[in-house]
C-alpha cells in the first residue's frame, strides 16, 4: 500500500534548494571580483575578463528559474506525495545543485568546448526528464491530486516536448561544431512541437 503525505513540506524544501543554487551561481563572480581588486584592474576590465562567466550566470539563472516555474505549476496540482514522487523530485533537485558546477566550466573552458557544452545541456536534460517522469506520476496517481483540479494534459505534453528538443540539442551540440550553446535555442521550438502534437492527439480522441 502506498503511503501519501501532504506535500507542502516536499515543496518547501525544493524551493529551498533552487534558492541556494541560485545564490551559488553569482559567488564566483563575487569572488573574482575580489581578485580583479587585487591585481589592480579596474571595473571595465574585469566585465571585458568575465564575460563567459557574466553569461553563463545570466544563462543558468534563466535556466534555474524557468525550472523552478514549471515544477511549480506542477506541483499547484499535488496535494500529497509518495515515495516515487519523493525520489523524482530528489532526482531533480540534484540536476538543479549540479548545475553551477558546469556553469562554472563555461568561464573556465573554451566557449567552443563541445564537451563542456555537453555537460551543460545533458545537466538541463536531465533535469526536464526528471519533471517529464514527475508529470506523468502525477497524472497516473489520482490519489497525489487535488480533487477539484488535475493536471492538464498539455502540461504533460509540454514537459515531453523540452526533453526531446533538449535531446536533440545534446545530439546537435555534441556533433556539429562550432554549435555548442546555440543548440539551446532549439527551445523557443516547443510552442509550435505542443501545438502540433496536441492537435494530433485531439484528432485521435476525436
Amino acid at each position: 500500500m502506498s503511503t501519501f503525505r501532504e506535500s507542502e513540506r516536499l515543496v518547501n524544501f525544493t524551493d529551498a534548494v533552487v534558492a541556494i543554487a541560485l545564490t551559488l551561481l553569482v559567488l564566483p563572480l563575487v569572488d573574482a571580483v575580489g581578485d580583479q581588486a587585487d591585481r589592480g584592474g579596474g571595473a571595465r576590465e574585469f566585465l571585458a575578463d568575465n564575460a563567459w562567466a557574466i553569461f553563463g550566470f545570466l544563462l543558468s539563472f534563466a535556466v534555474i528559474a524557468r525550472l523552478w516555474m514549471v515544477h511549480h505549476r506542477l506541483f499547484q496540482y499535488v496535494r500529497a506525495y509518495n515515495a516515487p514522487l519523493m525520489l523524482w523530485d530528489l532526482l531533480w533537485v540534484l540536476t538543479i545543485v549540479w548545475l553551477p558546477f558546469p556553469t562554472e566550466m563555461i568561464s573556465t573552458f573554451a566557449t567552443s568546448d563541445r564537451f563542456t557544452a555537453g555537460v551543460y545541456i545533458g545537466t538541463i536534460l536531465a533535469a526536464s526528464a526528471c519533471q517529464t517522469v514527475m508529470a506523468f506520476l502525477i497524472t497516473r496517481t489520482p490519489d497525489i491530486q487535488h480533487p477539484e483540479t488535475h493536471l492538464p494534459r498539455i502540461d504533460v505534453l509540454s514537459s515531453a516536448t523540452a526533453t526531446g528538443l533538449l535531446l536533440l540539442a545534446l545530439v546537435v551540440s555534441s556533433a556539429i561544431p562550432g554549435v555548442t550553446y546555440y543548440a539551446l535555442l532549439l527551445l523557443f521550438l516547443s510552442p509550435l512541437v505542443v501545438r502540433v502534437l496536441s492537435r494530433g492527439v485531439s484528432s485521435r480522441d476525436a
